[in-house]
């Protein structure tokens, strides 16, 4: 026995109840592409000065000697730069030329200031310093140095401005700059310790502060102002040169210039010695 034929009408009506069906259901479960991060609202806004009221950060510099740190050549002649917390209360202060070698380093502390002046007999090339100028939210900066005692870097974008509070030998305050971390090397976990000193570079590769503290817990880093460095300079009687060398600064090749820069002993460890 033959079946009629249903009407075409009835055909096409199941066919679109069927793509309807489809459509809910399958559709329902099809995760789209997540989207892509925004920008901050806040990145490109140029910073304001200064100000009694800027967020207060505290830390507790050491006050025992012995420990490491970075510092920086900032003369030709054997001029460096650290962090005060590095040296401080050292008995004595030695910059590391090659593993298990190093000259010896007069410490002059900077007036008023979280920054400390080694000099050396004889130096390596010094690092050009950024001019000064207007800050922006989101500008990038590159910490080459010596985390936990190993080479390392990190990379941070400019938040704030902060005051930071230090207590241990004495206690004092400076205006300072905060960054956001936002990529280190590869490997490189837990405490940034030991890149206090580091240069702070832009990405022609020129200082723009010196590292001071972190905040593992916030990921956040803090480095002297622009002025504050112009001074540690001034106090060191060296005549900041601004000319950009080298390959240009960015998130894929920052590792590689800083170890460029630690070969050269532009960069180095500086060890406190406890005698």
């Amino acid at each position: 026995m033959k079946l009629p034929r249903p009407p075409d009408w009835l055909i096409y009506l199941g066919v679109v109840a069927a793509l309807a069906v489809l459509a809910v259901f399958v559709g329902e479960h099809t995760e789209a592409p997540p989207a892509p991060r925004p920008p901050r609202a806040d990145a490109g806004a140029p910073l304001a000065p200064a100000s009694l009221f800027d967020p207060a950060i505290l830390v507790t510099a050491p006050t025992t000697s012995g420990g490491a740190g970075t510092a920086f050549s900032v003369s030709d002649s054997g001029v460096w730069l650290t962090a005060r917390h590095v040296v401080d209360g050292c008995a004595r202060s030695v910059i590391v030329t090659a593993p298990g070698r190093g000259v010896a380093a007069q410490v002059r502390l900077t007036p008023g200031r979280e920054t400390a002046i080694l000099i050396t007999q004889g130096g390596a090339p010094a690092l050009p310093i950024a001019p000064m100028g207007p800050l922006h939210r989101g500008k990038r900066a590159f910490h080459p140095g010596f985390p936990q005692s190993r080479a390392g870097a990190v990379a941070s974008e400019l938040l704030a401005r902060n005051r930071l509070f230090v207590r241990g030998w004495g206690f004092r305050t400076e205006p300072v700059l905060a960054w956001a971390e936002v990529g280190r090397t590869s490997g490189l976990r837990g405490s940034l310790a030991g890149i206090s000193g580091a240069p702070a570079l832009d990405s022609a590769g020129r200082v723009v502060g010196v590292t001071l503290a972190e905040s593992p817990r916030r990921r956040r880093l803090y480095t002297t102002t622009p002025s504050s460095l112009r001074a540690a300079l001034a106090a060191a009687s060296v005549t900041p040169q601004t000319a950009a060398r080298g390959e240009v600064f960015g998130r894929d090749n920052y590792d590689r210039l800083a170890d460029s820069l630690r070969h050269d002993l532009r960069i180095t460890q500086v060890v406190c010695l406890a005698r």
